[in-house]
């Protein structure tokens, strides 16, 4: 009988037990065992990461999770091949072949009890990643800002904030998300501030007097009173007012992109042209656009992204010892996938574009040779601007 484990501050995986397979699933060590046994943990084998269908029927999704995946398996004596991270790609080919994402090489005990973190690292990443980019078609060259950390463990707070930036959002909101990517946290104020004071005229007001100079004065009007109401109070006590944020409950909306008319039409009213409107609180990228025609400025989108579908990445076994192998279900041997340096377009040995009959290339870019860094690994701006890069002209 298994006894009883100290008890933990927190309920999270260290690097270290990540790292030695502490987070895998037992059938790995076990197979490692009898391969061990059986003298055949040597036996050198080709993987493939693949995904058969994208998830809410996506036609493209954002590539992620590369750099954590490339860090857990530098040092093991295997070569590894994958998309650039940020990368835009379809489930398949044209003619149906799946499209390799990521490629591992080696003997399989090397890398066998990592199957499980490394599908971990590229399936959330990918799917939050995909999101925020998705959510940034929507709003086009609007601010988008991250919002959706308090619906998560807190332990992911950094993860969910790397994969919102790299997908293209403006600004997240905690000291850690942001120092990691070398910015700086934005936000301004939550109800609780407009309630502790006893009215928003209150709040408003230590807003102005109190906040430091450096923070834009961004006023949430809707606590207790009509949005339009609160927005007016806020022009009246905040001579620095930056803009107003809305945050109305569900059950009290209506028609969202009337309230947000009235408050631009009142703030332009009173000389506040420039103050901006930001909407949040359950946005996603089917109620973006309607509120952007009405006039929004930005978005605080949150649960849509922190809780996006995971991309169900597999890794296939498709070839041993050099020869095809792949069980079924799956296409064996090895891919070399090509993609279209004009369209984005995915294809297997195609010398021109089947969709635009532009000219091919390589996908895959190796990164590490018998577990050495092959390739640099970009940091999260050059990431975020190659993500933006493909996004011209696509539609979420």
């Amino acid at each position: 009988m298994v006894g009883e484990s100290p008890r933990r501050e927190f309920y999270v995986a260290t690097p270290e037990e990540i790292r030695s397979g502490q987070t895998s699933d037992i059938y790995f060590f076990r197979t490692l065992d009898v391969l061990k046994k059986a003298g055949k943990h040597r036996t050198k084998v080709l993987m493939e990461t693949t995904v058969q269908t994208l998830p809410d029927a996506w036609p493209w999704a954002v590539f992620s999770g590369v750099e954590e995946a490339v860090n857990l398996l530098r040092g093991k004596a295997i070569d590894l091949w994958a998309l650039p991270e940020g990368t835009l790609f379809a489930a398949k080919t044209p003619r149906g072949i799946p499209v390799p994402v990521l490629t591992v090489e080696g003997p399989y005990a090397e890398f066998c009890i990592f199957e499980t973190p490394v599908l971990g690292f590229l399936c959330e990443s990918s799917g939050i990643a995909t999101k925020a980019a998705r959510v940034r078609a929507a709003a086009g060259d609007r601010r988008v800002i991250s919002f959706g950390i308090r619906r998560m463990h807190p332990a992911l707070a950094p993860l969910i904030e790397r994969c919102v930036y790299i997908g293209g959002l403006d600004a997240v909101t905690t000291p850690l998300g942001a120092a990691m990517l070398g910015k700086e946290p934005v936000g301004t104020m939550p109800h609780a501030l407009t309630i502790v004071m006893g009215g928003p005229r209150e709040a408003f007001r230590a807003l102005q007097k109190h906040l430091e100079k450096k923070v834009p004065r961004i006023a949430l009007a809707d606590t207790y009173y009509d949005e339009k109401t609160e927005a007016i109070i806020a022009a009246e006590e905040i001579k620095d007012l930056a803009g107003v944020r809305l945050d109305t409950p569900s059950s009290r909306r209506g028609n969202f992109a009337q309230i947000v008319r009235e408050v631009r039409w009142e703030l332009d009213l009173r000389g506040y042209k420039d103050a901006q409107i930001y909407v949040s609180g359950g946005l996603d990228e089917t109620s973006i656009p309607v509120l952007a025609e009405a006039g929004a400025d930005g978005f605080g989108v949150g649960t849509s992204l922190s809780n996006a579908p995971t991309v169900d990445f597999a890794m296939d076994i498709v070839e041993r010892e050099g020869k095809p192998a792949a069980k079924r279900g799956k296409f064996g041997g090895r891919k070399v996938p090509l993609r279209c340096t004009k369209c984005g377009t995915f294809e297997i040995g195609a010398t021109k574009c089947p969709a635009c009959g532009g000219k091919m290339a390589p996908a895959l870019v190796k990164y590490l040779s018998r577990g050495q860094p092959a390739e640099k690994l970009p940091g999260p701006d050059a990431i975020r601007e190659y993500v933006l890069e493909q996004l011209k002209g696509r539609k979420a």
